[in-house]
């Protein structure tokens, strides 16, 4: 079995790469660190541990033979990966004869890259052997932490690291309560990936996705003839995640009925699928979620009490986006790596425009909205720096209950984003600085906007005018 996460640290002088290459490890699930020397890369390696090293040849401070060798005194066990754009034979034995595992030729070949991390992996102790996985990013995103997948700087952030590492070694239900958005299967898949169970199966389902009727056959499966169109015996999600962990996501949607099986199951881990005359014993860890509050669920109906309280041994409440604002300029700029990578575009950064604009929106999507606004800018940005007006007119701030301003119901985003700049500008007597300054724009952006509505204010002086 592949191990389910790596520790890797990425070692390049090249700011471009690193971010490339953190978003592609990222997005195979890896937890990853990265330095833009060798010395970066030593005070990393004396910090934390690592399954794998992954290092350019060309350092500006010393080779990448000489970090191989350094690599080897100060962390035997970690696999080394050298890339280069300059390799030859010679070098290449001799990195091989110093210990990397393989020498890799830029520009990479990810698929190839993924196949022998999971070659590495494969080679290395399992996931329930190694310490709890936890590693600091970039340099870029000051004191921003992985831990897990999830990447944050904010204290919501590190208490949610620190109940992963405590709760995650258990095999006792864990009930995740948070929005639409922010991550509870991440949280979820984080716990599977810190337990015994690493190596074993984890299995998802969303309860509000399944279709009626089918909820049933689904979790606990069924015999042929059970029902019509049952043509043949199929494993429910129990038999399939047995041994290792299952996720049901927003349980509170799931039929009353059906909740008081799944109760039955948790008190003896025993399933009879539709239609069959015996039981199937299953060992499984179930992690629930839900985005409404438990205790309003219950009382409206939604969730059976003896359910939720079998299920809440354990509790994770994951912060809404909104509430740790310190996590959205890490966020964002790992979103804007990985499409930069996803999208083969050059975008350099973040005007200080775009980073008002995203800490002063309330973000009621949470971490997928974030991370849909940044897909969607990267997507119309090519290289050069991200700017505000990229970003999807949700964003924009809202009016002033007192500046009367009201978006018809029914209009485009495109006439409302007009209507606004347009009445913000009224309400200010046409000046230009100040409409930008109460909607968290710059002048020139307000100026640019004028010119596509063909007004002739786009024309004029900046200021009163």
């Amino acid at each position: 079995m592949a191990k389910a996460n790596l520790r890797i640290l990425v070692v390049d002088d090249e700011a471009a790469m690193r971010e490339v290459l953190e978003a592609r490890l990222s997005g195979f699930g890896y937890a990853v660190a990265t330095a833009a020397s060798g010395v970066e890369a030593s005070a990393q390696l004396n910090a934390a541990a690592f399954d794998v090293v992954i290092s350019d040849l060309v350092l500006p401070d010393l080779s990448g033979l000489e970090l191989i060798t350094r690599v080897r005194t100060l962390q035997p066990n970690a696999r080394m990966l050298m890339m280069t754009a300059y390799g030859t034979i010679a070098t290449a034995v001799q990195a091989m004869k110093l210990g990397a595992v393989e020498f890799l030729t830029k520009p990479l070949d990810y698929v190839a890259l993924r196949r022998l991390l999971l070659e590495v992996s494969r080679q290395l102790p399992s996931a329930a052997e190694q310490p709890p996985q936890r590693s600091h990013a970039s340099a870029s995103r000051g004191q921003a932490e992985i831990c897990a997948g999830l990447l944050g700087s904010s204290q919501a952030h590190r208490d949610l690291c620190a109940a992963i590492d405590a709760m995650g070694p258990t095999s006792a239900p864990v009930f995740i309560v948070g929005e639409s958005g922010v991550g509870k299967e991440l949280v979820a898949r984080a716990l599977h990936a810190q337990s015994p169970r690493a190596e074993t199966p984890f299995v998802a389902v969303n309860a509000a996705a399944i279709p009626d009727g089918m909820t049933e056959s689904l979790l606990l499966g069924h015999v042929r003839g059970a029902f019509t169109g049952a043509v043949d015996n199929r494993k429910g999600l129990f038999e399939q995640a047995s041994g290792g962990t299952l996720f049901l996501d927003e349980i509170a949607e799931m039929q009353p009925g059906l909740q008081a099986k799944l109760l039955r199951v948790l008190e003896d881990g025993r399933v009879r699928p539709m239609g069959a005359a015996t039981e199937v014993q299953t060992d499984v860890r179930l992690v629930a979620a839900t985005n409404r509050e438990p205790e309003a669920a219950i009382r409206e109906g939604f969730l059976r009490e003896d359910l939720y309280h079998r299920l809440n041994v354990l509790r994770i409440d994951v912060a809404p986006l909104r509430e740790r604002l310190e996590d959205i300029d890490p966020l964002a700029q790992h979103f804007l790596a990985y499409f930069n990578a996803r999208y083969d575009t050059d975008i350099s950064g973040i005007s200080e425009e775009a980073r008002l604009r995203l800490h002063r929106y309330r973000w009621p999507g949470n971490v997928r909205e974030l991370r849909n606004a940044m897909e969607r800018a990267c997507i119309l940005t090519k290289g050069g720096v991200l700017d505000a007006h990229l970003l999807p007119h949700t964003t924009l701030p809202a009016p002033s209950a007192a500046g009367g301003i009201v978006i018809p119901p029914g209009v485009t985003l495109a006439d409302a984003e007009r209507i606004l700049i347009l009445e913000t500008l009224r309400e200010v007597q046409d000046n230009k600085a100040e409409a930008a300054r109460r909607l968290g724009l710059d002048v020139k952006t307000i100026r640019n906007r004028l010119k596509a509505f063909g007004d002739v204010r786009g024309t004029e002086a900046d200021g009163a005018g």
